[in-house]
């Protein structure tokens, strides 16, 4: 979500004409997940305008004291181990119902071995 637009220290808080032409004329987006992510990209680039020339509004401020908090950064480490641990435990389950599967094929695999005879064998110690 990070611009890859540098830092021009505050002096303008006006888009240059160059600027504009070249954000219309990038490439159509291929999907709605570039288009949103192009979109979170300009809006933190104007705000990080608004930051530098003193114009930003106090919610903007307060935004960014929030996401570089402790206590932030904390919940966002406890949300992507418990993502981590969905993904295991959603793992864990397709493994499971492919060794059901297998355990299936094998168990009807091991039914064409059974013997229809009931006839005893001549030697008993030979099975």
């Amino acid at each position: 979500f990070f611009s890859r637009k540098g830092m021009n220290n505050g002096m303008s808080a006006k888009k240059s004409t160059k600027t504009q032409e070249v954000v219309s004329q990038q490439m159509p987006y291929l999907t709605p997940e570039e288009w949103e992510n192009r979109l979170i990209a300009l809006s933190y680039d104007a705000v990080e305008q608004r930051i530098l020339n003193g114009t930003a509004s106090a919610a903007e401020y307060v935004h960014f004291l929030r996401a570089g908090s402790l206590k932030q950064r904390e919940e966002m480490e406890k949300l992507r181990e418990e993502n981590a641990l969905l993904r295991a435990k959603t793992s864990a389950i397709e493994s499971e119902k492919d060794r059901a599967v297998f355990y299936r094929e094998v168990i009807a695999a091991l039914s064409n071995y059974r013997t229809e005879s009931t006839d005893e064998p001549d030697n008993p110690y030979v099975y």
